[in-house]
């Protein structure tokens, strides 16, 4: 397709994806889901699993390959933007006095996934259709590993914003852990391709430009931009002007991140951090949310789920290998991060409401599959398996949440003033 068609497509399918994203949301909210989990459910119907397979002609002429690129960078830009606006309100004071429970949680959510994850891959790594051939067992284990603690954590975040419990004790405790997972995850992730390719600067350069980065950002560029949210706060609005250097810098730190294999979503999000609070803050949200979370962010849920082919799951053994792939990720964890949190002294319901939340893998999970896959580490049927298990449990979430949460209601309700 020449550049002008392509163009043209490109209307056609935000119309279509964001009208579909609508309609699955409008469903989904029946059934108690949130708006995330049905974008990322209709991006899934709209790719090769359903609408592919039942509407070949309708998905070749709607999503054509050559458009993939595009919908890869408007999916990007959206990503970035809105877990920018995570961190702009992500607020660190709550979470002081609970650093030993954040740092237990987000322990227990690694260890035991990632125990769990490469006990599986050194009983597999020998099958040929789930592991490529030139796989060691330690590269299976430890992609495995990985892939099993990473956290839903852009999903994490949409849901404890659609809740309402962003500056929550209880929310700011579950993005920190989920945050210090998929660090962790997306660093052993760097050393299995250092490993792949046998290139060990791959690991150096995203581990220590990722410390380097965050230290810059949080010590010296949080600094500079204190004059800018005293202007702010004294003219009680941002111009555009002070919006575009904050943009900027969005964009430079989802760059740099994204450049040494991080990914782009971590750069946004500590700078983010940087940025002022008080009226800054609450413009940046007033100026960019709707936008970002209305029309960019469900082109990244799509563009995953266009990548995902259910299908590939067909015989007794390999539907048996995606329970037991399910229930270790179940217990390695949502159960592990709960009891975590209540040896921490946090409330019962409190650590259920974490376990569940962390539980939760979303598109991350797809992201780090499609690392594996592209690079040749896991086969297709690996891949669907994980997939599967990612769509599962990120589908438990919110319903298993909304239980909890009334359940604390009608104890404290019932509780004696």
């Amino acid at each position: 397709m020449t550049t002008f068609d392509l163009s043209v497509r490109f209307f056609l399918q935000m119309a279509f994806i964001l009208g579909v994203c609508r309609a699955v949301g409008w469903l989904f909210a029946r059934m108690g889901q949130s708006q995330v989990v049905s974008e990322m459910i209709a991006g899934v119907l709209m790719g090769p699993s359903l609408m592919g397979w039942l509407l070949p002609g309708v998905s070749a002429y709607v999503f054509p390959a050559d458009s993939k690129p595009i919908l890869f960078s408007v999916c990007q830009i959206g990503l970035a933007l809105y877990m920018f606006l995570i961190g702009v309100e992500f607020d660190i004071e709550l979470i002081k006095s609970r650093v030993r429970s954040a740092a237990a949680v987000s322990l227990a959510g690694i260890v035991a996934p990632f125990a769990l994850g490469a006990a599986l891959a050194w009983q597999l790594a020998g099958d040929g259709t789930l592991f490529s051939a030139k796989t060691t067992p330690v590269q299976a284990m430890l992609f495995m590993g990985a892939a099993m603690s990473i956290t839903a954590f852009p999903m994490l975040a949409r849901i404890i914003q659609e809740r309402g419990l962003a500056k929550t004790s209880l929310g700011t405790l579950a993005l920190a852990a989920g945050a210090m997972d998929d660090a962790a995850a997306w660093c052993v992730l760097a050393v299995v391709l250092a490993s792949f390719q046998g290139d060990a600067s791959i690991a150096l350069l995203a581990i220590g430009g990722g410390v380097a980065y965050a230290a810059v950002v949080l010590l010296g560029v949080k600094r500079l931009l204190a004059p800018l949210g005293r202007q702010v706060e004294r003219e009680g609005r941002m111009g555009p002007n002070t919006l575009i250097v904050a943009l900027m810098l969005c964009m430079l730190g989802a760059w740099f991140t994204d450049a040494i294999q991080i990914y782009a979503v971590f750069g946004a999000f500590i700078m983010g951090l940087a940025m002022p609070r008080g009226r800054f803050a609450e413009e940046l949200q007033r100026q960019l949310h709707p936008l970002v979370t209305a029309f960019l962010l469900p082109v990244f849920f799509v563009y995953s789920g266009l990548n995902t082919k259910i299908g590939l799951v067909d015989t007794p053994w390999l539907w048996a290998l995606a329970g037991a792939v399910l229930l270790a990720a179940t217990v390695g964890k949502g159960v592990a991060c709960y009891a975590a949190a209540r040896w921490h002294g946090e409330g019962r319901h409190e650590a259920m409401a974490i376990g569940t939340l962390m539980n939760a893998r979303g598109l991350m999970e797809l992201i780090i599959l499609n690392i594996g896959l592209q690079r040749g580490i896991i086969g297709p049927a690996l891949f669907a398996i994980m997939v599967m298990m990612a769509i599962v449990t990120t589908l438990a979430a919110t319903p298993v949440f909304n239980r909890i949460q009334a359940s604390r209601r009608r104890g404290e309700a019932a509780s004696p003033a």
